[in-house]
């Protein structure tokens, strides 16, 4: 196992590696980020000098080994419009989408789980047929457009919530649940369909077969042999759950790292954009590491060596 981590870990580095020269080539086809913090009656003179003294007028080729070189240190510049550490700041605002995500992740598996066993136990049934509905929509309708109807009904009209900010578990009611819709709806339906699937196997007859509760065949023996395709999805909707933040966060105008990136795409704010794919790079990757990780535990016959 020590072997099998250590080698993922070493993965790790050169998938953040690449991913960040590619962040760093793709950025720059944005355009110059110069004019955009400089009054419009400036002169070239000035213009020149203010991206010289940025290290605009390198090669590129210079610029990508200083960043390479500063990356390596754990520098990645300073922010073109508030000139601080650009990593600094985005972990300033880590907590306040990690605390979005989780609350995102925690409603998700409340919700998707439970309803994908009653679906699964209820088969052909209304409860299956109502569960069903409530995943197709779940799924087919778009999270902004959710985002937006809820702020409408539940801040405007009923003035329930804030329409948005932090502060107060009252901002974080809808946010969370717009993040965690198309998930919950996703988790539940693949959730149903091993649970059918594993119903139908021999072991789980044959634990009905020697007087089992139907209670304890479910927890027992078909959840967790139904939990790694579930346990799977799950790791890679924590991954999107920090990508797809990114639009709930502008809508809701939460102060998060997602809402941060859209702001410095913007601006062209090149360290700002870096610093935040290294983090929801590192973030997906050590999520996924601890999926693998449990696979061991929720199969026995998984070994890594």
């Amino acid at each position: 196992m020590r072997a099998y981590v250590a080698t993922r870990l070493a993965q790790t580095a050169l998938v953040v590696f690449l991913s960040l020269s590619a962040v760093f080539f793709m950025v720059r086809l944005a355009g110059d980020p110069v004019l955009l913090f400089m009054p419009m009656d400036i002169q070239a003179k000035d213009v020149n000098e203010f991206r010289q003294r940025l290290g605009f007028n390198d090669p590129l080729a210079v610029q990508y080994a200083r960043f390479v070189g500063g990356a390596a240190r754990g520098d990645f510049g300073e922010s073109l419009r508030y000139r601080r550490d650009a990593l600094g700041l985005v972990l300033e605002r880590l907590p306040a989408t990690l605390l979005l995500a989780t609350c995102a992740v925690g409603l998700t598996l409340v919700i998707a789980v439970p309803l994908g066993v009653v679906t699964a136990v209820r088969r052909d049934t209304l409860v299956d047929h109502v569960g069903t509905l409530v995943t197709v929509i779940g799924q087919a309708v778009p999270g902004f457009w959710l985002g937006l109807m809820m702020i409408y009904v539940f801040s405007v009209q009923l003035r329930w919530l804030p329409t948005g900010g932090v502060g107060s578990l009252a901002h974080l009611v809808m946010p969370s649940i717009v993040l965690a819709a198309f998930f919950s709806a996703r988790i539940a339906r693949l959730t149903r369909s091993t649970l059918l699937e594993a119903l139908g196997e021999d072991y789980v007859l044959t634990a009905r077969a020697k007087g089992l509760s139907e209670a304890r065949v479910l927890a027992k023996h078909t959840l967790r042999n139904s939990a790694i395709p579930i346990v799977t999805l799950a790791g890679l909707e924590i991954g999107q759950l920090l990508g797809g933040a990114v639009i709930t966060e502008t809508i809701f105008a939460w102060t998060g790292v997602g809402r941060w990136v859209v702001d410095a795409i913007g601006d062209r704010d090149y360290f700002i954009i870096q610093s935040s794919i290294l983090i929801f790079a590192l973030i997906f990757l050590v999520v996924n590491l601890v999926v693998d990780i449990l696979y061991a535990y929720l199969n026995p016959r998984i070994r890594y060596s």
